[in-house]
This record gives structure tokens, sequence and C-alpha cells, in this order.
């Protein structure tokens, strides 16, 4: 069975590409709640699924080294659509074990890609990753308007906002209501399982494409999901899918990033299951809405603690209103890239980044104590020779009047 890749085992598989860490770090970027499909393999190392393909992402100082496993057999969408009712009737008969034998050729050991230099894979990368946009200068700006930030900017360098594919990031942001990342996470895997094509298998761990549109839509998907464990978000995704494909079309959603960010947030709350909240996460992870400022109460608690934010504090919840109103507040705090600013505070606040935050303020404090020691040693010493001199001085002194 094939295994995971692991860059200390050779760099013979591994492709690169030039990237400091100030630009782009894996280990926060991927798991700040931005993607739910990534996982951390080994020490240093990410693997998930992005762009029909499965990838082993880890990084050193300044580049970015990356592997591809090609699977033998990629299904399209009609194959996805066979599987769908089986894959639910399978999981409901045998308490979880998904098509084992039905998979094994999707399932075949994938195929390592050569070394000769891949354009295409390294463009999906650079896109997903928008390395485009120079994050250092864009911290250097959010840092002079912002003190709080500039504080925060030097534990959490390198969080970018990824280019994600519009469906995945929909349907993958209509489960998050009332959850938290890991269950998030446990859901996403689950609806890949059920409704998208294998791609691979690592280490037993099975790798599957995002569901289609077409196969999200079928009438019986919200029994299925239901099934699942995804509770009242089966009947949303189901609805919005083919509430997409009814009114608007398969290429609805990828078309919203060439219109004006309100115009596309609005489109967006016409789906079952989206609020603003959501929208605005969609505009911004997949729509190139960098504006976009998703609030929850989350990021309503960092307002009021972090920036004496006053308004609504009589409210119990997030109306339209205190949304815009925050919004507009970080927007013009933080300029046309708000929407980024705000992912670098969301992820700071994150319970699983805490250690990263009180290793930095302990170096902080030790390199405090060490400065003021080394003050206190240089001004006791200019003491002791402040005294030697004014000795010597007295002595002169008394050595001149006795000349005279």
């Amino acid at each position: 069975m094939a295994k995971h890749a692991v860059f200390s085992s050779g760099a013979k598989i591994w492709r690169s590409l030039a990237c400091a860490k100030s630009e782009l770090r894996l280990d926060l970027t991927l798991a700040c709640g931005q993607s739910f499909r990534w996982r951390e393999t080994a020490e240093g190392h990410w693997t998930g699924a992005m762009g029909g393909r499965v990838w082993t992402l880890t990084q050193t100082d300044d580049t970015i080294w990356y592997h591809v496993y090609n699977s033998q057999d990629r299904h399209g969408e009609k194959g996805d659509r066979k599987r769908k009712a089986g894959v639910c009737l399978q999981i409901e008969n045998e308490s979880g074990k998904r098509f084992k034998g039905a998979l094994k050729k999707e399932e075949e050991e994938p195929v390592p890609v050569t070394l000769v230099p891949n354009i295409e894979e390294e463009e999906m990368l650079r896109d997903y990753f928008q390395l485009n946009v120079k994050l250092r200068d864009l911290y250097k700006e959010w840092g002079a308007a912002d003190p709080h930030f500039k504080r925060i900017a030097d534990i959490f360098t390198g969080v970018r906002m990824l280019r994600q594919d519009p469906t995945e990031c929909l349907f993958s942001f209509i489960c998050t209501s009332n959850n938290h990342i890991s269950r998030i996470q446990g859901m996403v895997e689950r609806l890949c399982q059920a409704l998208g094509t294998p791609l691979c298998q690592l280490d037993e761990t099975s790798y599957y494409n995002f569901p289609s549109l077409s196969a999200l839509a079928d009438n019986s998907v919200e029994a299925c999901l239901r099934d699942l464990g995804f509770g009242y978000r089966a009947r949303f995704l189901q609805q919005s899918a083919k509430q997409i494909l009814d009114n608007h079309g398969l290429q609805w959603l990828d078309g919203l990033r060439g219109v004006p960010y309100l115009q596309a947030r609005d489109a967006l709350r016409t789906l079952p299951g989206v609020g603003t909240k959501v929208a605005d996460c969609v505009c911004l992870m997949s729509l190139d809405k960098a504006e976009a400022v998703p609030i929850d109460t989350h990021v309503w608690q960092i307002a009021k603690r972090d920036y004496n934010y006053a308004s609504g504090n009589g409210q119990k919840s997030i109306t339209d209103k205190l949304h815009r109103d925050i919004g507009d507040f970080f927007r013009k705090l933080w300029g046309p890239y708000a929407g980024w600013a705000q992912t670098v505070l969301f992820c700071a606040d994150l319970k699983k980044f805490q250690k990263l935050k009180e290793e930095h303020l302990k170096k902080e404090g030790n390199c405090e104590e060490e400065t003021r020691a080394a003050g206190k040693k240089t001004k006791i010493k200019s003491e002791k020779s402040g005294a030697v001199k004014t000795t010597k001085t007295k002595s002169a002194c008394k050595k001149a009047k006795t000349s005279l």
C-alpha cells in the first residue's frame, strides 16, 4: 500500500516553489478554519485534496515543497452520481464501513509524479495560496495602522487567505452552522466519502474529490446525509445545490468572482442555509472579495475586547446592521484587504494556537528580563567607575594642594 510522502526520506519525489515563511506558514494557514480538508500526516507535512489531485505539502524557511499523487482512475460526474445511492445504503448496512470491495480499482496504489517540471501544478499552488499578493507588505500596512495587529503579527506571520473552489467552499461552510472546526472536518470528510469520487489511498486513508453540484442536488442526498449525522444541514446542502442548478446553472458560482462584493454576497444569501456570515466567508475565501469581513460572535468579542468597539453592546445576537457596522469598522481600519487581516486575528484567537502565543510571550518576557538585568549591570558598573574616578580626582587635588 502506498504511504504518505515524507521529506526526510529523500527529496527526489518533491518539487519546490520559492516562498518565505513570512509569506506563507502552512501550519497556520491550513489549520485556521478556512479549509477543512487538510491533515497533518507527519510533523510539518500537510496532505489534502485540491483541484482533483492529492497533495502533500511541507516547507523550509524559504521553500514550499510539494508532492502530488496521481490517481490510477479518475471518474467523471456520471460515475459520481451512480455511486451515491449505493454508498449511503452500504453505510447503513455495514455500520460505517464504506465501500471497501467496490472501490478496489479506484484505490490502487497511486503513481508518484515524475520530476519533469509541471507548470500546471505550480500554477495551481500559486493560485490556491494567492502568492501574487505580497503578504509582508500588507502586514506592514496593517501594523502601521493598528498597534494591536502589529503585536499579533510578530507571532502569527504568514497567515494567507486561500482561494478555494467556490462549490467546495460554499457547501463546506453550510456545514459550519452551530459547529466547531474539528466536527466540521469530520462532516466534510463524510460528505466527500459518500458523494465524491475516489482519488487514491495512502496509509489506509482514502482521499476523495469534493462532490459535484449534480451529486449534491440528487433527491436522495438529504436522507443519506441525515444518516451521516448532518441533521438539519442535510436539507440545506441538497436544496442549495438544487436551487443553483435549477435557477442558475453549473457556472453560476464561478461567475460570482466577477461581480461586486455586495452583489455576490446578496446572491449567496438567497440560498437555503446561507446567512450573512457564511456568504462573507465564501466571498472572502473563494470569490476574490478581499474586503469581505465575516462576523460571528467570536469576531464581535475581538472587536469589543481589543478595539473597545461599543456599538451593539446591549444586543444578544448579531443583526444585519451590526454585521455591516463591524465590517465597516475593520474595513476603515485595515483597507481593501480587511478580510485577510481579520483572518490573522481570528487565527491568533483559536485555542489550538494559544501555546504558540504563550511561548512567544514567554520568550519576550525572558528577553525583557535579560535587558533589564543587563541594564542594571551596566548601571552598577558605571556607578563603580564613577566612584573610582571621583576618588582619583580627590587624591590628585590633595596632592596638588600639598605641593603648593
